[in-house]
């Protein structure tokens, strides 16, 4: 016969009163939390998209892994961003392909001025060979491509005049980002390309510093760039995506099934904002004229393309070879 010590029950209610107040916390503690940073404003697609990634892999985990969304350049510049995700101190940064091309050149093809016809021919590049070619470039740089999100086609605004040739883009002050197929295009149009953060752009046409600037409809109107610009140019001018990457390290130490989960979570988004972008876009435009932007919906963008298409393209391929362009402009959807 077994005798039990009387002084062992209460022990073994005490372990296991314990065990049943730790095992949340120790559920809790296994989650994984990885921050998110962008430099967007919350009313913008891209938040909107950010949220949603962050729902979908609450979801697939099973709360295994948790996304934190900081926007607005909470974390930092563009800039900044790409070098804190290379460096482990934020975990998945979302911003602009120029940001990207100081650390793969051949990133720049995708901003060459006037290369894509259409969303639909960004998309078959970016989702396609080509694109998952260029993401897996940033392998070598610390960062894991998780997908391409979009920032759109570049459109332009001024304080100045209207915009409805190639000749009204000379003597203007553009913001642009720090990409050389983007300070090129405008060089040779005869505008003084001013690249600067994101950020600071509200403040710099404020105050005139800068006269105008390029970006998506729905981007000119999240950052409320009516209230300092009078004119917008549907030019079209320029594609610009938007890789979502993760920190490499990051992103090896989770199991398998979490990295194909955030992969295809990420792909999936991207699909959520190209979809809310266009649903955005002729209610977006009302609302710019409703604020009083003048809007020059069919400006001569022949006489741009003409002036900056083939030399921007030439100097690319002499730096990279002709062959990117090449499949770029093969990649066209077949419409017939």
């Amino acid at each position: 016969m077994t005798v039990q010590n009387p002084t062992s029950r209460p022990l073994l209610a005490t372990l296991m009163t314990a065990a049943t107040v730790l095992l949340p916390f120790a559920s809790a503690q296994a989650a994984t939390t990885l921050n998110f940073a962008h430099t967007h404003p919350v009313e913008d697609a891209q938040h909107l998209a950010a949220e949603h990634f962050a729902d979908l892999v609450d979801e697939r985990s099973g709360g295994d892994l948790q996304i934190r969304v900081f926007p607005s350049g909470q974390l930092g510049s563009d800039t900044a961003l790409v070098a804190s995700a290379r460096g482990g101190q934020v975990d998945i940064v979302l911003t602009g392909n120029p940001y990207y091309t100081g650390l793969v050149g051949e990133l720049n093809v995708l901003d060459l001025p006037f290369l894509f016809d259409d969303y639909a021919h960004a998309y078959a590049v970016l989702d396609g060979d080509i694109g998952q070619s260029l993401l897996a470039r940033l392998g070598d740089h610390d960062l894991k491509g998780l997908a391409f999100w979009e920032i759109g086609f570049r459109n332009l605004t001024n304080s100045r005049h209207p915009v409805e040739t190639a000749d009204d883009i000379k003597g203007l002050t553009l913001r642009t980002t720090p990409n050389p197929a983007h300070i090129a295009a405008f060089k040779a149009l005869g505008a003084n390309p001013t690249p600067m953060p994101f950020t600071e752009l509200f403040t710099a046409l404020e105050t005139r510093t800068v006269d105008g600037q390029e970006n998506p409809v729905s981007l000119i109107r999240s950052a409320n760039f009516y209230e300092v610009q009078d004119y917008l140019s549907l030019t079209a001018h320029a594609y610009t995506a938007a890789p979502l990457v993760m920190n490499k390290a990051k992103f090896e130490s989770l199991n398998p099934e979490n990295q194909q989960l955030l992969v295809q979570a990420a792909i999936d988004s991207a699909t959520f904002e190209r979809e809310e972008l266009a649903r955005r876009m002729t209610g977006d435009l009302e609302f710019l004229k409703q604020q009083g932007m003048q809007i020059v919906e069919e400006p001569d963008r022949d006489s741009m393309r003409d002036i900056v298409a083939a030399p921007v393209q030439a100097s690319f391929a002499e730096q990279y070879g002709s062959e990117l362009i090449e499949a770029i402009e093969a990649a066209r959807p077949n419409t017939e």
